[in-house]
């Protein structure tokens, strides 16, 4: 697969074609006489109407003639689709209605914040970029999943860590789901910040270097997960299930504070067996 910058038209009309098509027209209480569709999802016109544009305006958007949606007309469009919140940040991304600071592209951690980072010891916290490049972290979060030290600054990046370490592919107990969330937070961050070569070029590597990737990346699915729960099975001390929550400073948005709890009892006493080590 191919992966460039983003293409703004393109995405867009293969974005507005994929949520149309997934619509299921029962769910809008369409008359019966229209549910004979040769095609899955809501028709054009549906999504027109329901959006309060012209059929030919929707065609033009989905064929990407290079329309350039106002704001409004973009968040009717996402209402007609049923856009999750995340799916909707996207759709503004796309066509370039999403207020937002200047691109402040981070390579490199802010001092307060790899000081913090340090200081919520005995907590796993480490900082990373939109591209979830790992920027500073702590010796517990070494400690979890891998000495990040002892790596090629190319290698400190949390996606190829899940997809080409041979340590943290085997660590989550539900790699699938892990791996997908990242890899919704990718396109979602690929669409935010379009100049970014860099984000492309690993997005392009991880394509070619992963079959699974290049599948799941092909689904176009568009998700900020800041929150959730992850089990993994650690070489030394066995299962830790963890909560994270991923935190954005004001002061430098552009980089996200990952912090990292145990779940339950069990996995804090595994947690405080591997900082003993």
């Amino acid at each position: 697969m191919t992966i460039s910058t983003v293409d703004r038209n393109q995405e867009l009309a293969a974005f507005l074609r994929t949520r149309r098509e997934r619509l299921d027209p029962r769910d809008f209480g369409l008359p019966a006489r229209r549910q004979s569709r040769r095609t899955p999802g809501l028709r054009r016109e549906e999504v027109a109407e329901l959006a309060g544009v012209s059929v030919d305006y929707v065609v033009r958007l989905e064929q990407a003639r290079g329309l350039r949606p106002s704001a409004d007309v973009v968040e009717a469009l996402a209402r007609a689709l049923r856009l999750a919140p995340d799916e909707r940040a996207y759709l503004f991304d796309l066509t370039v209605r999403r207020p937002r600071d200047a691109d402040k592209l981070a390579t490199a951690a802010a001092q307060p914040l790899a000081h913090l980072v340090a200081d919520l010891s005995p907590l796993p916290a480490m900082l990373l970029n939109h591209r979830y490049d790992i920027l500073a972290w702590n010796g517990e979060m070494a400690g979890l999943l891998v000495d990040f030290a002892t790596l090629p600054p190319a290698q400190r990046n949390s996606m190829w860590l899940c997809l080409m370490h041979p340590q943290v592919r085997e660590l989550y107990l539900d790699r699938e789901r892990v791996v997908r969330e990242g890899i919704a937070h990718l396109r979602a961050a690929w669409a935010a910040h379009p100049d970014d070569r860099a984000l492309t070029g690993l997005i392009a590597r991880f394509s070619a270097g992963d079959e699974d990737f290049a599948r799941w990346w092909a689904k176009g699915d568009v998700k900020v997960n800041g929150r959730g729960r992850k089990v993994m099975r650690h070489p030394e001390v066995g299962v830790i299930t963890v909560q994270f929550e991923t935190l954005k400073p004001l002061q430098d948005p552009d980089q996200l504070l990952v912090i990292h709890r145990a779940a339950d009892a069990e996995s804090q006493s595994a947690l405080d067996r591997l900082r003993a080590r």
